[in-house]
């Protein structure tokens, strides 16, 4: 049984024929067939397409999480800018660019090839603008002169492969998922944006399963990659170092105190309110403190009502300050993404039947009372 297979079971036959929310919609939301007929394109452009270096996973995971952000549950098409692509495209490979060291006594630390030629332009394109400015993150670049000549280089070359190629599998041209308009923009055929919404977290697991399996199987990292396991962490996840600076400007901002019991804290974690399982991206509104003992109970889950009211007040009331300690983390500071993420969320989990974690070993039901928290 494939990844996608096992992922795909009872879980995404209750997604296609739970209740669509309650979102108001422009265009009908695609019909179950239509959305079992987008998981088996997906799958073929898996099994059938040709993957000489790691662009396609990036261009996949792109724009599912651009849908997420800026699409809806609806049917409507969604359209694109090369450079917006562009610019997700350097957040994903920013850390990418650093080496890595597995830690093995037989390997060395080194950058890790991503084309089965020579080194992918883009990891070499950001590697060459973070040595030359010595910039800790994709924010701080942001704010550099030379940031939009490398957004430039990014997208020209995104443009000149991935987008070309990405719908090219099993011998010829499928162009199910957007078509090119000119003008340096894609648009995202009718349902594509809500079919990578509804099923965001496989089209996410399936990228980033064939993204690590692509790098350990190049030859050219094996002096690299040694007997490794923590190979995931270290292209997906955020720096330890980060999370350090985001918890002691937590700290100070939220007087030590646990999001989700009040109480202080004296050991705390850095905790993903919108579940990091859910959407693997680090937005800096998305952190909250909480005890090692609630972020353990809640874990994976979507929280309960009261929590999301406060959240959403906090989103509101301490948007400024959030923002300005995300900054000094080098996480992505914009609160109606973080909004945008949090109602795609939770309008997903009620779309499935979902549950809320409200306290340890307490659940209730995700209802329309939920979603209309972002109306």
């Amino acid at each position: 049984m494939t990844l996608g297979e096992a992922f795909a079971g009872s879980y995404l036959r209750r997604l296609i024929t739970g209740r669509s929310g309650s979102v108001p919609s422009v265009l009908p939301p695609p019909s179950p067939e239509a959305q079992l007929l987008f998981l088996t394109k997906l799958q073929r452009l898996f099994a059938e397409g040709d993957f000489t270096a790691t662009y396609k996973f990036a261009l996949l995971i792109t724009l599912a999480d651009l849908s997420v952000e800026l699409g809806a549950d609806d049917g409507s098409e969604l359209v694109l800018t090369n450079r917006q692509i562009g610019e997700h495209f350097i957040g994903l490979y920013w850390q990418h660019c650093l080496p890595y060291s597995s830690g093995h006594a037989t390997s060395a630390p080194g950058v890790l090839v991503q084309n089965n030629g020579a080194q992918a332009a883009v990891v070499s394109a950001v590697s060459t603008f973070r040595a030359n400015t010595a910039v800790a993150s994709p924010q701080a670049a942001a704010r550099l002169p030379g940031f939009r000549e490398l957004v430039s280089a990014v997208t020209n070359t995104v443009s000149a492969q991935p987008l070309n190629y990405l719908q090219n599998f099993g011998g010829g041209t499928d162009e199910f998922l957007y078509e090119r308009t000119g003008a340096g923009k894609i648009r995202l055929k009718p349902s594509v944006a809500y079919c990578l919404r509804r099923f965001y977290p496989l089209v996410q697991q399936l990228a980033r399963s064939h993204w690590i399996d692509h790098i350990k199987q190049n030859s050219r990292n094996l002096n690299i990659l040694g007997a490794t396991d923590d190979l995931e962490d270290f292209l997906f996840s955020s720096s330890r170092q980060s999370l350090q600076v985001m918890a002691a400007g937590l700290r100070k901002l939220d007087e030590a105190r646990c999001f989700y019991c009040g109480n202080m804290v004296t050991t705390a974690d850095v905790d993903h309110y919108i579940p990091f399982s859910l959407y693997p991206r680090d937005l800096a509104h998305n952190f909250v403190l909480a005890h090692p003992s609630c972020n353990r109970s809640k874990s994976d889950t979507l929280a309960a009502l009261p929590h999301l009211e406060r959240w959403l007040a906090r989103l509101h009331d301490k948007a400024d300050a959030l923002a300005e300690i995300g900054s000094a983390a080098g996480f992505q500071t914009d609160t109606l993404v973080t909004r945008q993420v949090g109602a795609w969320a939770y309008t997903s989990a009620l779309s499935g039947g979902g549950k809320a974690w409200v306290t340890t070993n307490a659940y209730t039901p995700i209802d329309d009372t939920y979603t209309t928290c972002f109306a």
